[in-house]
């Protein structure tokens, strides 16, 4: 088992928590300043990190830096003196998964610490589970072109522009790519252009230096040097900013940039693979997408097909996904009947493999018995199905049905006056809450709003809290704080 590391100059509080790990049986190994602890990451890495936020000779917040510089998945937990809060909330920007406050309880430390542990072992646990699942099934002529067309580029570091409709599985053939690519010992560093709000995607793919802009209050390296020596894979390209589209040709043409506020320029040695799901080509007619970066872009072109165009790859990657939940759910695999699975093979799947996927999870959980039969099959697959008009209602309870992974329309704002939509209902709950005298309405309903959407999230996700986030758009520090303090049962 991996130690416990404590960095913290007072001699008391390492003593303190040493004797407590000691007594919980988790091994743990002190340092008196940062200067020691990260010349033993050379030697050895921790489960988990706790360091004190204020040391001589370097702060936290520079350590926290440096360490998910070189190990982004360790859990860090930042040790802080009530009157250095703000410093707390840096702490999170920076990657920390919680924050202590001094003067501490111990057993709630203790506790604190092993909550990060579990969540060190459970990251360890999907990555070693991802690296003995296959890479991709298919043994449709469109994906052997596809596996024919990665063989032939693997030992390249041209660039690839990957296109396919959305939930296609582009970030898997980015992956192949860079695992049998010269630079597959290197870093893979994924990133969604589309997810990340414009304002932020520059320190994002660029870094940002201390006092850039408010609240980078540590410098912060960006995707292009995290994944120098590896590959950086920019999925939904179509969807990048057009200003920052100029950037990112000056660091495809000399491999040079700058972080946000920096004055030295910085260099990286990544390979670019690109994805999308729309038409450059249309993009660039438009005016939206520069047309030099798409031809610096589009050195090669991989198309992937949508599972309509492999029908044939249905029943087993139906089997694969039935077995791999039933695995994550410690069950017995569902088993498909030939006219369940012929439904499933008719079915034009708009969501792709992703929507299959969702839907074998889906019968892990719902169907009757261990044979799935077409009546066990969710509404949205069977033959002459009909969607219902869409609303905007939000419901208190989760979704039955699984989801597709096509992009839904945008929906039109409800209207309050009309009395339909969770706006109206909503609306209605403060007014009688006001009506009442309450004087908490605004947290009481800001805490159920967000309630729902992580709720909502976990169950698409099947609990994994850092894809949730993810598609939440915040982080994974801020999902579990906020679980933390909606008291919620996941």
């Amino acid at each position: 088992m991996k130690s416990i590391w404590v960095v913290d100059d007072d001699h008391s509080i390492r003593f303190v928590l040493e004797k407590a790990l000691a007594r919980e049986g988790l091994p743990v190994r002190s340092f008196s300043n940062a200067r020691d602890m990260l010349a033993a990451l050379d030697d050895d890495s921790p489960q988990v990190l706790v360091s004190d936020i204020r040391m001589p000779g370097g702060s936290g917040l520079e350590l926290l830096a440096k360490v998910k510089a070189r190990l982004p998945a360790l859990p860090v937990i930042i040790m802080t003196a009530y009157s250095d809060l703000d410093s707390a909330v840096s702490a999170f920007q920076g990657g920390a998964f919680e924050y202590l406050p001094k003067p501490f309880d111990l057993p709630r430390a203790v506790e604190l610490i092993r909550r990060a542990q579990e969540e060190s072992q459970r990251e360890a646990g999907e990555q070693e589970a991802a690296a003995q699942v296959p890479e991709m099934l298919g043994q449709a002529p469109a994906m052997q072109d596809v596996f024919r067309a990665i063989g032939r580029l693997s030992q390249s570091n041209v660039t690839v522009m990957i296109t396919g409709e959305s939930g296609s599985g582009k970030e898997l053939v980015a992956r192949a790519l860079h695992k049998h690519s010269p630079r597959g010992e290197g870093p893979f560093v994924a990133i969604n252009t589309a997810a990340i709000p414009k304002d932020l995607l520059e320190s994002e793919l660029f870094g940002h230096e201390r006092g850039a802009f408010t609240g980078a209050q540590a410098s912060r390296r960006g995707r292009f040097e995290q994944a120098d020596g590896g590959t950086l894979f920019l999925d939904e390209i179509g969807d990048m900013p057009f200003e920052l589209q100029t950037r990112l040709l000056r660091v495809l043409s000399d491999g040079q940039f700058y972080r946000v506020g920096g004055h030295s320029p910085m260099r990286s040695n990544v390979r670019v693979i690109a994805a999308t799901h729309q038409n450059l080509e249309d993009r660039v007619r438009q005016g939206v997408f520069r047309e030099d970066l798409f031809h610096r872009l589009n050195v090669i072109r991989l198309r992937l097909p949508p599972l309509r165009e492999r029908r044939e790859d249905v029943p087993s990657l139906a089997r694969h996904f039935l077995q791999r939940s039933a695995t994550e759910l410690g069950v017995e695999p569902k088993r498909l009947s030939d006219a369940a699975l012929t439904v499933l093979t008719n079915f034009d799947f708009p969501g792709n493999v992703r929507q299959l996927e969702n839907i074998c999870h889906w019968l892990s959980v719902m169907a009757p018995s261990q044979v799935v039969e077409p009546k066990d099959l969710p509404d949205e697959v069977q033959p002459g199905y009909v969607p219902a008009p869409s609303t905007t209602a939000m419901t208190s309870t989760p979704v039955a049905q699984p989801s597709a992974a096509a992009p839904a329309p945008a929906a039109a704002p409800a209207s309050t006056s009309s009395g339909e939509g969770w706006l109206a209902d909503m609306a209605a709950d403060a007014r009688a809450r006001l009506a009442a005298g309450e004087t908490d309405v605004w947290d009481a309903l800001t805490k159920k709003f967000e309630a729902q959407l992580i709720l909502t999230a976990l169950d698409i996700t099947r609990g994994r809290r850092i894809e949730a986030a993810q598609k939440l758009g915040i982080g994974r520090n801020t999902i579990t704080r906020k679980i933390q303090e909606l008291g919620l049962d996941v």
